[in-house]
């Protein structure tokens, strides 16, 4: 990574504005997935056992500027807490002169998280003012949320202009990894893409496709790509509005000769329901009244088989309607079967909520390269698009001129 990073930086008995991405998912107040906050762990370690006085700030949903308290920090607070083995004190905001009091009394080895920045409609609108009053509560910016940094906000990038900013170690895992697939990844290299629908998808489906040798289709998106041969299917998920595209990418796949492979068999249900009754059909036989809900075993075995030829694999999005245990079964199985190519010595990098949820879920994580924390910033990293919150840092090179607070 062409960037300082925390490494760079003597932070005993300094004060560090540390943002990172503690954006879980929340069941009625209950961390249903807390794959971010171990992945923020490293950084917060390292800061405190170096003397640092760490300011943990984050988003959580989207409360769209107002205090929503079921977005309060405090489920994120208590976990961490459990993780680190040790209080995590909170703020009752993000800013304000009890932040401020609280900050005040904090000493070397000290941790405070900051109330939901997103609590506070200055965040997301980058507001120059407020990213200056984050500013002046620290001597140094340190950026870990890697899943944030496509979004220029005030605590992603406003802060930037006011304190010296560097890298936390995720970052630079994420960047360093994702670089991977974009600086001659070993070949073949090939990407499975999945969700529901083209349209959110459609630029890395256009980057992706001037890198890899193989693009594996599958969910939702896959529908459109079916519809757009003509076939008929059903009830399923099909946006009309992108049959002209999905028929683009596939003339361009063809003429830049990358293999784009889309299911052959899927599973079928009459509506979305846990106790749906279930059955396999060739994509052209698809019934009128039924709809599809995942890809079928011979496309599994298809899949799993031209990824067993690959040297690089990017998964990004599930095969099917994930979060219904009986519709999971092709996301499974691609988990699996990217995991299989790890051991192999093959690249494999997962990002997306739902591909990680797998991945997690299987307890495979640890046998990827890579598992990436952001979902749209990976997917932006891919398409080549520059990121505010990683454009912003200090380069390698540069001198770092300390903000001092009384």
């Amino acid at each position: 990574m062409n960037a300082k990073t925390i490494r760079d930086v003597d932070v005993g008995g300094r004060r560090v504005f540390l943002r990172a991405d503690l954006n879980v998912p929340l069941d009625d107040g209950r961390i249903t997935d807390d794959t971010r906050i171990r992945a923020s762990l490293p950084t917060i370690v390292n800061l405190l056992e170096r003397g640092a006085i760490v300011i943990l700030a984050s988003h959580l949903g989207r409360p769209k500027g107002k205090v929503n308290d079921a977005l309060r920090m405090k489920p994120v607070a208590d976990r961490l807490a459990q993780l680190l083995g040790r209080p995590v004190r909170m703020t009752g905001d993000a800013l304000g002169p009890g932040v401020q009091v609280a900050v005040d009394k904090l000493r070397p080895g000290d941790l405070i998280l900051l109330e939901n920045l997103r609590f506070r409609a200055d965040e997301e609108a980058n507001d120059p003012e407020f990213a200056e009053a984050l500013a002046g509560l620290a001597d140094i910016y340190v950026n870990d949320a890697f899943g944030a940094a496509h979004r220029a906000h005030a605590s992603t990038e406003g802060i930037t202009h006011f304190l010296p900013a560097v890298a936390g170690l995720l970052m630079e895992r994420e960047v360093d990894s994702l670089s991977r697939l974009l600086t001659k990844p070993p070949r073949p290299f090939h990407a499975v893409i999945g969700g529901a629908k083209v349209s959110g998808k459609l630029e890395v489906l256009e980057a992706l496709l001037t890198r890899c040798q193989a693009v594996l289709v599958g969910g939702g998106m896959a529908n459109t790509f079916l519809a757009a041969r003509g076939l008929e299917l059903g009830k399923s998920l099909v946006e009309e509005d992108q049959l002209e595209n999905a028929e683009r990418i596939v003339a361009e796949a063809r003429r830049k000769r990358v293999r784009l492979m889309l299911p052959t068999d899927v599973v079928v249900a009459p509506q979305i329901h846990q106790r749906s009754k279930t059955k396999i059909v060739a994509v052209d036989a698809v019934p009128k009244d039924q709809m599809i809900v995942d890809i079928g075993p011979e496309t599994r075995a298809a899949f799993a088989d031209h990824l067993s030829k690959a040297k690089t694999i990017f998964w990004n999005g599930p095969m099917g309607v994930f979060e219904i245990s009986q519709f999971a079964d092709g996301t499974n199985e691609m988990a699996r079967a990217i995991a299989r190519r790890t051991s192999a010595k093959t690249v494999t990098i997962v990002g997306g909520g739902d591909s990680v949820a797998a991945v997690e879920q299987l307890g495979l994580a640890d046998r990827m390269t890579h598992v990436s924390t952001g979902g749209g910033a990976s997917l932006e990293f891919i398409e080549g698009k520059s990121l505010p919150g990683v454009e912003a840092l200090l380069p390698a090179d540069a001198e770092i001129n300390f903000r001092e607070n009384a």
